[in-house]
């Protein structure tokens, strides 16, 4: 079974600063949807004197099966989010995307490796894609049941 694919487009943004540590800051700034499967490249949107956007093209997201904890997760959100994991190497002009998830169980993951992950308003048209695949393949985990004679974990077992 193929695993569902959505082609996407990465809005980064530079925020340039007056500050004596760093002349710029860096963030995902939104995503919006593709045609299809587009060639990476980058337009430059310049917005002021201090904001510059860039497009970035050619990026999409799948969903796995076991993933789908970390969709309903997010879909039950007050508001569901793109996950959107950048880098800026030495040397680089921009900052730039790796990967795109709408998954907070591979949110979290490169946020523990220590990766720059920035959370982007999930557009409509991503939740109604999302929605459908989570109600279709999302099961939730039978409650264990308790014994009668269980305590809860925070009273003595005595």
């Amino acid at each position: 079974m193929n695993n569902p694919v959505l082609p996407i487009r990465i809005v980064m943004q530079r925020r340039a600063l007056q500050h004596r540590w760093a002349d710029e800051k860096w963030e995902a700034y939104g995503v919006v949807c593709a045609e299809d499967n587009e060639p990476q490249s980058i337009d430059q949107i310049l917005i002021s004197d201090a904001v510059t956007r860039y497009l970035v093209k050619g990026f999409r997201l799948e969903l796995f099966r076991d993933e789908v904890e970390g969709y309903f997760l997010n879909m039950t959100a007050a508001e569901p989010t793109v996950f959107i994991v950048w880098r800026k190497e030495e040397g680089q002009d921009i900052a730039t995307p790796v990967r795109a998830t709408v998954s907070y169980g591979e949110a979290a993951r490169a946020m523990d490796a220590s990766e720059n992950v920035d959370a982007v308003p999930m557009p409509r048209e991503i939740q109604v894609w999302l929605n459908e695949y989570v109600e279709k393949n999302y099961t939730p985990e039978p409650k264990k049941p308790r014994h009668q004679g269980d305590k809860p974990s925070f009273q003595s077992k005595r």
